[in-house]
């Protein structure tokens, strides 16, 4: 069982580590002072997330790995993260697109995780769940806002939504080790996450007055370790410091 709850928490701790990274990127580049202010703190909010996760699954592993080790001493293939959270910023809408679904998925899935069975998982899911609360409301008043704004925003933001979609269905993977969990009472069932969802994701961009894609096309192998370009790219910088200086402290 701890073998898989680490390869869960691994996930868990990835996907909030370079959503993180990526938010970070906004630092000094917000379209207005306010948002500039807000992405950065978003981005600290999911730092210490990854913080959270990756140092209790160093310890699940039992292999002496604390969370520093697990953000800056695994290559690109050993990451689990979701392909949606390592995709470009670009333009404002596609950041506040990525960002919406993203949320609109944590949100379900942290108010689940606070019912785990691990002690552990729960508490680390009620603290994030705080935050994790006002980032989707920010996200998906962006969203109406943006799609429901000026003919220019409405585009940008359907082109975002066109682009990212195919990215979603990969937050739902579930093999052998989600089955596991779940069996435990440490997880919840990924099908109820999904169906919560929806109905956010729907009445949203509803509101919104975007269309959802109708192509089918779906991409994603990163819980199975297989990443866009993206992420090395990512890892190069991240990882930079402690690559280049071996056991280096602040």
């Amino acid at each position: 069982m701890n073998q898989n709850l680490y390869k869960y928490l691994i996930r868990l701790g990835d996907d909030s580590l370079i959503i993180g990274h990526r938010l970070s990127e906004w630092c000094g580049h917000g379209p207005i002072l306010e948002e500039d202010i807000a992405l950065t703190n978003f981005a600290l909010d999911f730092i210490g997330q990854a913080q959270s996760i990756l140092e209790y699954a160093g310890k699940v592993e039992g292999a002496g790995r604390d969370a520093d080790d697990l953000a800056y001493l695994r290559y690109e293939h050993d990451f689990r993260n979701a392909l949606l959270v390592e995709q470009p910023n670009g333009d404002f809408a596609l950041t506040m697109m990525r960002q919406f679904l993203f949320d609109a998925f944590r949100k379900p899935l942290f108010e689940a995780l606070t019912k785990s069975s691990d002690e552990q998982v729960a508490a680390i899911a009620e603290k994030s769940l705080k935050e994790t609360k006002y980032h989707l409301k920010h996200s998906s008043e962006w969203i109406i806002r943006l799609g429901d704004g000026t003919e220019e925003s409405h585009k940008r933001t359907q082109d975002a939504l066109d682009t990212l979609w195919r990215y979603t269905d990969e937050l739902f993977y579930e093999d052998e080790t989600d089955k596991a969990l779940e069996a435990a009472g440490i997880i919840p069932s990924i099908s109820k996450i999904k169906e919560e969802w929806e109905k956010t994701v729907n009445n949203v961009l509803t509101e919104a007055t975007l269309t959802l894609p109708t192509n089918g096309w779906s991409y994603g192998k990163g819980r199975a370790g297989l990443h866009s370009e993206n992420l090395g790219y990512i890892l190069a910088e991240m990882q930079y410091l402690q690559r280049a200086y071996p056991g280096a402290k602040w």
